[in-house]
């Protein structure tokens, strides 16, 4: 057995590129020796800004040997009258490079064919990793660039690679850079240094101040960190986010303390949290009750000489952040709401949508109508009122037009301070939330309602404004928008029909045509844009349940049915998916799948007339129907039209349903609808896949 290293060096990385770049690097290696029949043992990733390395220890020094029967023609087609190979046999074993000689006859599912062994030797381990290069040329990354006269493109830079079977190069080029056993050090303080064995990378960057192992540098931050913390009886708070992009800026950490003013502090903390993190990468510190204090820990990327210049540049970089801050916080005191929710009049929410002022106006008015919806009381809906009226006054501010990462919160601590209700408040900071992808959803419900507005207006409006996500194009962030609705909606159970929320919202739109604040052109394609705003809302159920990693086939039952509600798509996923092991399931699915495809195909107006039934079967199955209505979940629906199974089979046993008299048919499609409307309310039981079952 031997050891396997690949480093791939590179100009540096955007830091929240390093660790999907090198999960890749991982995942494509051990799908190359896979592939390539190479047994090998664990695979230990290394990563910094300016690399990207693999070591995958206990390698094979050959590939396996491979032994594959291959199946060919047909006996019959493989021999002629006389017991010769036929021209179709001596083409497959050619084909196979061997010959005649090595043909065997098999049975297979009732006939014999021609079957033949191939061995296949493998390849020693150095010729097998010479095309390591097709790993390094496959990576692919959200953002790339070229250089130099290539048409390449990769993340950065390609500057070096180390490519070492223990201690042995196995050569292979990209582009014009070619493996060797040469790496870098650390950009200022190291050199580049010669990597003998591959088991030697980690401690041979290590001399050279480069802490090649990402798992072992975030340790290593996290103790200097809390050592800090400790002598000066500081409190962290653990930022998971923030130590994996401080832990990707460096390749040799240092922390470090630093301080800012005490008058500093009479800002919001959330001011000087994103001043600190998000501008400057540091971690703010508290006191044992929470409350922060006027220091900060910083990483530097390199050692501890001449920290007192580090420490003094980087609080000068953050005092000047906070005077800024300052003084917004101080000037935007100076005005009230009306004088910023006034301006965004002049703000375009999108050159063919109108202005964010009127965004605002039409998202107040579906909120209003969604708490109709959900029976808000008369005193929420007043407040509801006037958070939607100036939900987005922040955005004027100066702090906000300075620390865009602060609209919302901001809102919601200037409208206290210009004397707003709690609540009011609260709205305008939650009407953001989800922020991302499982993010935080709204905890108050006028913050909910707003969000859930202020989101259905935005896709609404850019579709029938004909912007459109396709393929992974989403300028506008319509497909986190439409995640966080769903969200939303699910997590509170409220089954609003959206379908026609927003028809009505659209009717009353077109009574106060100023409300809409939309050119015409796009006002006039609003209600054609509603299948599709709920269709793209449902793409999203799909997402979510996908990634519930629920049945591909109970998914689509769920979603191409006739509701669009998303928390009963979820509540008949959840159903379904709960009785699919009941002995009863199959024969109920297929009996209602048949009627299901008879009514699609024939549609009827009539109304169940008992008196036209010939057979017990007819009444014995309307009968059974009826009750489901009275039915008040839908797992006891879905359980109850799963018993109708004796009674379906019984029907189809006994009825005729296309008959030439037209009254009989009528009223036996009026009965099978009956049964597939009550069906309707569960699943599209078409979709469900209970052959193999």
């Amino acid at each position: 057995m031997a050891n396997y290293l690949l480093e791939i060096g590179l100009e540096e990385m955007p830091a929240h590129l390093v660790t999907p770049a090198i999960n890749q690097l991982v995942e494509r290696v051990e799908t190359f020796l896979n592939e390539q029949h190479l047994t090998h043992g664990a695979l230990k990733p290394f990563s910094t800004p300016r690399r990207l390395a693999v070591l995958v220890e206990d390698i094979a020094q050959k590939a396996d040997d491979l032994e594959e029967e291959v199946k060919g023609p047909a006996k019959k087609a493989a021999l002629d009258a006389d017991g010769n190979y036929t021209k179709a046999a001596q083409g497959f074993v050619r084909g196979q490079g061997l010959t005649t000689d090595d043909i065997t006859f098999k049975e297979s599912k009732g006939n014999e064919y021609i079957f033949v062994t191939k061995f296949e030797a493998g390849k020693p381990a150095t010729e097998v990793l010479t095309a390591m290069n097709s790993v390094v040329e496959s990576m692919t990354f959200p953002t790339t660039m070229r250089w130099g006269r290539h048409n390449f493109e990769y993340v950065r830079p390609i500057r070096w690679m180390v490519s070492l079977l223990d201690s042995e190069i196995v050569p292979f080029n990209v582009l014009d850079v070619a493996t060797g056993r040469t790496s870098r050090g650390h950009r200022f303080l190291g050199h580049d240094v010669e990597i003998m064995d591959a088991t030697d990378y980690a401690t041979t960057l290590q001399s050279v101040y480069v802490q090649a192992d990402a798992q072992a540098r975030k340790e290593a931050i996290e103790s200097q960190i809390a050592k800090i913390a400790a002598q000066n009886d500081w409190q962290v708070a653990p930022d998971a986010d923030l130590l994996e992009e401080v832990n990707n800026l460096v390749e040799y950490p240092t922390a470090f303390a630093g301080n800012y003013d005490e008058k500093y502090l009479s800002l919001p903390d959330e001011v000087l949290i994103t001043s600190m993190k998000e501008h400057q990468r540091f971690f703010h510190v508290t006191d044992a009750n929470g409350a922060l204090l006027p220091h900060f820990i910083s990483v530097r990327n390199g050692n501890d000489q001449h920290l007192d210049n580090v420490i003094a540049g980087n609080e000068k970089v953050l005092v000047a952040r906070l005077e800024d801050a300052l003084f917004f916080y101080e000037e935007d005191q100076k005005h009230d709401i009306d004088f910023y929710n006034d301006k965004l009049k002049l703000v375009s929410f999108h050159a063919k949508l109108g202005s964010v002022y009127d965004h605002t106006r039409r998202a107040k008015a579906l909120a209003h109508l969604i708490a109709n919806e959900l029976d808000l009381n008369e005193q929420d809906q007043t407040l509801l009122d006037r958070a939607g009226s100036i939900y987005k006054f922040d955005l004027m501010t100066g702090m906000v037009g300075e620390f865009d990462e602060l609209q919302g919160i901001m809102g919601e601590k200037y409208a206290l301070i210009f004397g707003e209700d709690a609540a009011v408040a609260q709205a305008i900071r939650e009407h953001y939330m989800p922020i991302n992808a499982g993010g935080e959803l709204p905890a108050s419900e006028l913050g909910k309602i707003l969000a859930l507005a202020d989101k259905l207006d935005t896709i609404l409006s850019f579709f029938a404004g004909d912007m459109v996500p396709s393929g992974s194009n989403d300028p506008y962030a319509l497909r986190r928008a439409a995640s966080g609705i769903v969200n939303i909606l699910v997590a509170n159970n409220w089954n609003l029909n959206i379908d026609a929320l927003l028809n009505r919202f659209i009717a009353d739109m077109a009574e106060q045509k100023d409300a809409l604040g939309l050119p015409e052109a796009v006002a006039a394609k609003l209600t054609a844009s509603v299948s599709d705003v709920v269709a793209f809302l449902t793409d999203r159920v799909v997402k979510e349940m996908s990634d519930e990693h629920m049945r591909h086939d109970v998914i689509e039952a769920v979603t191409q049915n006739h509701f669009t509600s998303a928390v009963q798509m979820f509540v008949s996923a959840h159903a379904v998916l709960a009785h699919m092991d009941d002995a009863d399931f199959r024969n109920g699915v297929e009996g209602l799948t048949r009627i299901e495809r008879l009514t699609k195909k024939n549609a009827t107006d009539a109304q169940v007339d008992a008196s036209l039934f010939e057979n017990d079967a007819e009444k014995a199955l309307y009968e059974a129907v009826g009750p489901l209505s009275e039915l008040t979940t839908t797992e006891d629906e879905l359980v109850a039209l799963l018993a109708l199974a004796p009674k379906i089979d019984a029907y189809f046993d006994q009825t005729m349903v296309m008959v030439d008299d037209d009254a009989v048919k009528q009223n036996r499609l009026a009965t099978l609808h009956a049964v597939a409307k009550e069906a309707a309310h569960v699943a599209n039981f078409m979709k469900l896949d209970v052959k193999s079952r």
